[in-house]
């Protein structure tokens, strides 16, 4: 039976949740917002199955890309909505035009974020735009699997390790899936993110009309954090919004996600799609700030969907979509500041994020600091 011992080596994907056959698995919530499986040994059989869906037993080898695309959806309208390029929506629509299903994250009547699917072009709006916490999968896997039994097309979209916990589920490959992987940094804690929200809010959630954690009001580039309120919106750029540094300095993010097993491809997905980040270095005459997606095309089933869709396309190398873009191909780095961030958070709850940052930047002075009197140092002692 499934056992976790050591949290680095779970990603919370719920395989093993959906799989067993007694529903003797259920999700625990740890001290910091993060999901772990817990097993009644009384019901449970000892079946084995809860272990052969488990990403980190059952490790995939890395996979070499057919081929590497920068792209940009022609409808700016979308594009605008759209975190990156607007890629997602048209390999989304072009399922749904066969009669198929999409399934992707949208936040719930609590804010927090879940996976769900859609059978319509307007259930797409909910699934449009990066959320940045840690998506409750549910029991979408084994909806994904009741489609795709009565000969539904199925497009499945979640993070590395949701992607290869949904294969590793579904046990065979159906020609009717793709699977679509978003480049991912890591997940962020949902503890955090509700400590957060509750506190801009002042508790009241119910005032919140819409969210979006990558506004592009000042450009794909200089994205902010949007909560637009019934009678108040609040907008901060990333660089200065203290819970999307949080995420990108690392502090709060999921113990497995400095251990991921799904870089490099090793997802199994049929594409992977993200931010092609330095575009303006690289690819300047294609650059205008509004959003730029790479596309990792790892199938030949990945390679027909791309040529299905209406969109700018132009093909770029591996290391060239990865060059500004590193989680691609490798974990996101474990920060030293992370256990004091969550001692403060255990304390003093989301203002543990204002006093971690403070830390991070005193040290990172006195670094700096350091350098210029070793250099001044060196030039006098020459």
């Amino acid at each position: 039976m499934i056992n976790i011992k050591y949290k680095p080596n779970c990603c919370g994907c719920s395989a093993c949740v959906q799989v067993c056959p007694k529903q003797c698995i259920f999700f625990n919530e740890d001290a910091e917002g993060f999901l772990y499986p817990v097993v009644n040994k009384k019901l449970c059989i000892d079946c084995g199955l809860c272990e052969k869906v488990c990403p980190f037993l059952n490790p995939s080898a890395p996979r070499k890309p057919v081929k590497v695309l920068a792209t940009i959806n022609p409808n700016e309208e979308i594009r605008m909505k759209s975190s990156s390029g607007g890629i997602f929506t048209m390999l989304a629509e072009a399922v749904i035009n066969e009669g198929g299903v999409v399934f992707g994250a949208r936040f719930d009547k609590n804010w927090e974020v879940m996976h769900d699917y859609t059978e319509t072009k307007e259930g797409l709006d909910t699934f449009r735009g990066a959320k940045y916490t840690q998506s409750k999968i549910g029991i979408t896997y084994k909806k994904a699997k009741d489609f795709l039994i009565q000969g539904r097309k199925v497009l499945f979209s979640g993070t590395g390790c949701q992607i290869v916990g949904l294969r590793l589920f579904l046990r065979k490959e159906y020609d009717n899936l793709l699977t679509v992987e978003i480049a991912c940094h890591g997940v962020p804690s949902p503890a955090v993110w509700r400590a957060y929200l509750d506190d801009v809010t002042k508790g009241d959630k119910n005032k919140i009309n819409s969210i979006n954690f990558r506004d592009k009001r000042n450009g794909w580039n200089g994205y902010g954090l949007m909560i637009e309120k019934d009678d108040d919106i609040i907008y901060e750029l990333s660089t200065s919004n203290r819970y999307m540094q949080s995420f990108l300095k690392d502090l709060c993010l999921r113990p497995s996600c400095a251990n991921c097993p799904a870089k490099q491809g090793a997802s199994g997905t049929d594409l992977i799609i993200g931010d092609f980040w330095g575009v303006e270095n690289i690819y300047p005459e294609i650059y205008d700030n509004k959003g730029c997606s790479f596309v990792v095309v790892n199938s030949e089933k990945g390679k027909e969907q791309i040529v299905q869709i209406n969109t700018k396309n132009l093909e770029i190398t591996y290391e060239e979509g990865c060059r500004y873009n590193p989680c691609l191909v490798q974990s996101s780095a474990e920060s030293r500041y992370a256990p004091i961030f969550w001692r403060q958070f255990h304390k003093n709850g989301v203002m543990a994020i204002n006093d971690t940052l403070k830390i991070l930047h005193s040290n990172r002075i006195q670094r700096m600091a350091y350098l210029i009197w070793y250099k001044v140092i060196s030039k006098i002692r020459k």
